[in-house]
């Protein structure tokens, strides 16, 4: 399941791309226009910014912008920055020790093969597409 952190950054993704034209989008203005706590966002964007998804500046006019195009950014990278983990199982998260199990378990190649849908989707749309 994804967090609300996960939810919450595609969310702030989205605004500063449908503000990007306004130049740097105070982050108070996004919290009001998407209805989130500016706590959380202030949470949040520490990780998209060490991703070099998002830049900001202090001050009078600062505030957040992309540092790409909206059809640059895939929905699966976004995720994958806020989300801990993405694996629909713990044995297939990344750096997980190996299931003793794994070789004659029925169900691996099922779990392994929605992984694969998932990220395939996901990695499939970009911020531009859900504009």
């Amino acid at each position: 399941m994804i967090s609300t952190r996960g939810r919450y950054a595609l969310r702030v993704m989205l605004d500063l791309a449908n503000n990007q034209d306004d130049g740097y989008v105070p982050m108070k203005d996004v919290a009001l226009r998407q209805d989130l706590s500016l706590k959380y966002l202030e949470q949040i964007l520490p990780l998209l910014k060490q991703n070099k998804m998002v830049v900001g500046i202090q001050g009078k006019g600062g505030g957040y912008r992309l540092t790409k195009k909206p059809e640059e950014y895939r929905i699966g990278d976004i995720l994958r920055v806020t989300e801990k983990e993405m694996a629909p199982v713990s044995c297939l998260a990344e750096g997980a020790q190996e299931c003793a199990h794994r070789a004659s378990c029925k169900t691996i190649g099922f779990w392994e093969g929605l992984d694969k849908v998932i990220s395939e989707y996901i990695d499939s749309k970009t911020l531009a597409d859900l504009l």
